[in-house]
């Protein structure tokens, strides 16, 4: 029955994606931001997206929150009709300019010194452009991705991501973590998504309450004295992008993981309530 479930996925998807080449950026962006807004939260529980801002945001209206569940919404739409264009964001300057970054120099920096940083960040907005961003500037960077749940899907996603967004993509998992660990030996920098609920974490503090959050970048920090990169993408009214890369951050060695990974949680509310409608509310955070 799920693969039955899957194949009319993808069959309705690959259609989309078709429409989505034939409309071109601009009009599928508003399209498909339409359509995604008034549908997305029939699909996905608004339940959960009023309870997660109700706890991030406790003295906001009722108001207030279908207005950022709906802009998370039409932002989602336009992510998913950019996905057809990932190669033009790539490749063609015309899309390159779409995105302004801020802070190059730090990435120079990187680069220069030599030594594997870990960046960390979260879904916001269309958040493959940060990782795409790394590589073009020659970093040499290994990604986290969850595979899809749709196996007739996943292929392409993968394919996507390998060729324009990330060539050196790790599942999440224990298996990718050992090849995280391989490749940063070897002097790769790393980059992680560090928003998501992960069952093997530990217990840290989100906006006031615990969370499971991974345990990963403390790790790596602890092992091998790594600098932490916190990055962030914004989209501007224009469709634009602002890629906000920070000052590295380096921990003294008294640090515990647990010290750690509560800082990084402070780092990710404040890039979080810089665009609160930019960010994943849907997902079940604080389930413990």
């Amino acid at each position: 029955m799920k693969k039955i479930k899957y194949l009319i996925e993808f069959i309705i998807i690959i259609f989309l994606f078709i429409i989505i080449k034939l409309f071109g950026l601009k009009i599928s962006q508003s399209v498909f931001s339409f359509i995604f807004k008034n549908f997305g939260p029939l699909f996905r529980s608004k339940k959960i997206s009023h309870s997660n801002l109700s706890l991030a945001y406790p003295n906001i209206s009722k108001s207030e929150r279908d207005k950022i569940i709906n802009n998370m919404w039409a932002n989602y739409g336009k992510i998913f009709s950019e996905y057809m264009f990932i190669k033009k964001f790539r490749l063609n300057s015309e899309f390159s300019r779409k995105i302004i970054i801020e802070n190059q120099e730090e990435l120079e920096k990187i680069k220069s010194q030599k030594k594997p940083v870990i960046f960390i960040s979260g879904h916001f907005n269309n958040f493959e452009l940060m990782a795409m961003h790394l590589e073009k500037s020659d970093i040499d960077l290994a990604a986290v991705y969850r595979p899809l749940n749709n196996k007739f899907l996943n292929p392409i996603m993968e394919r996507i991501r390998k060729k324009y967004i990330c060539k050196k993509q790790m599942k999440k998992g224990i298996s990718g973590t050992k090849e995280l660990l391989k490749e940063f030996k070897k002097g790769t920098s790393i980059a992680l998504m560090i928003d998501q609920r992960v069952s093997e974490g530990i217990k840290s503090n989100l906006f006031g309450k615990e969370a499971l959050t991974t345990t990963i970048p403390a790790q790596f920090i602890k092992k091998f004295d790594a600098s932490v990169v916190p990055i962030h993408i914004e989209r501007l009214v224009d469709d634009t992008f602002k890629l906000r890369i920070q000052e590295s951050i380096k921990f003294s060695n008294d640090k515990t993981v647990n010290e750690i990974t509560q800082k990084l949680n402070k780092i990710l509310e404040k890039m979080i309530m810089t665009k609160p409608d930019q960010w994943i509310w849907t997902h079940n955070r604080w389930k413990i």
